[in-house]
């Protein structure tokens, strides 16, 4: 059994578990090979939007479980709202052992900086006053998703070619895009210098991102988890350095199994797979 790499702090975002987007067998790979010490789950971590669809594989479970281990295991998780799992921001304040269900999170680092941590969607326009829009959204795009699948079998079965991810060349050839995505980018550094902040990590544009931006008033790095939708990215302090995960440069993606089609949960199944392991945990 390989030796679990030391993580002082792991942050995860935009996991989007309960989506055909969502890819739990690599995550739940690369969750089993670090060891961490705070993890900081950044947001849309459970897709409550699409809930509705009846959509739970096992694999998406064992990913909760897996958190949930930590947990048990007294791992300092801080779980930042997002827009997709909103429906958590009335318990914001919560705290069950080690876990603790936050809005955001401020958090003292190596030679006396401070990182400031939230999910970033309260800079979207779309959000604020349009989110029957973000939602339909959300619909396209875990239609497109299947559509991806449906490409990607061809590609590489039929014409022996490599995968390809639609929804992120849509997204990277669309100027007001990459527009929205410097815009996001630059208002979370310019609030972040106004407190004088080291780092503002942000999940929500599923861009992972890690780059120093200055202003008049002063700099700051800013740093994004990505996604396990379409980059399967995270991010790792470690000794005072961030660095951003990337699951295709891991040896963990050379040995994927070819899995069996998941087994889809009922709702009866899935609320009680979740009230066992509260009860754990409060019992612990």
């Amino acid at each position: 059994m390989n030796k679990k790499r030391r993580v002082e702090i792991l942050v995860l975002s935009d996991v989007h578990l309960g989506t055909y987007g969502c890819n739990a067998k690599q995550l739940l790979r690369y969750l089993k090979s670090v060891r961490p010490k705070t993890v900081i789950l950044n947001g849309d971590i459970i897709d409550m939007w699409q809930f509705s669809k009846k959509y739970w594989p096992k694999s998406h479970m064992k990913i909760v479980k897996h958190i949930m281990h930590w947990i048990n295991k007294k791992v300092k998780t801080y779980y930042i709202t997002g827009n997709h799992d909103e429906m958590l921001r009335k318990f914001s304040g919560f705290k069950l052992g080690s876990l603790q269900i936050v809005d955001k999170v401020i958090l003292p680092l190596d030679n006396g900086q401070t990182a400031w941590f939230f999910h970033g969607d309260v800079f979207d326009v779309t959000m604020q006053h349009s989110k029957w829009l973000a939602k339909l959204g959300a619909v396209g795009y875990d239609t497109l998703i299947h559509i991806n699948r449906l490409v990607n079998f061809i590609s590489e079965y039929v014409f022996k070619k490599g995968k390809l991810s639609l929804s992120k060349k849509i997204k990277n050839s669309v100027k007001s895009a990459v527009k929205y995505i410097n815009n996001f980018e630059n208002t979370a550094a310019d609030i972040s210098i106004s407190n004088t902040y080291d780092y503002v990590i942000c999940g929500h544009i599923h861009q992972p991102e890690m780059r120093k931006i200055s202003n008049l008033h002063g700099s700051i790095m800013y740093l994004n988890s990505g996604d396990w939708v379409e980059n399967f990215t995270a991010l790792e302090y470690n000794d005072g350095e961030w660095k951003i995960y990337k699951y295709s440069e891991d040896a963990l993606k050379t040995n994927e199994d070819d899995a069996p089609e998941e087994v889809i949960l009922s709702n009866n199944e899935l609320f009680e797979n979740m009230v066992t392991n509260f009860n754990l945990m409060a019992i612990k």
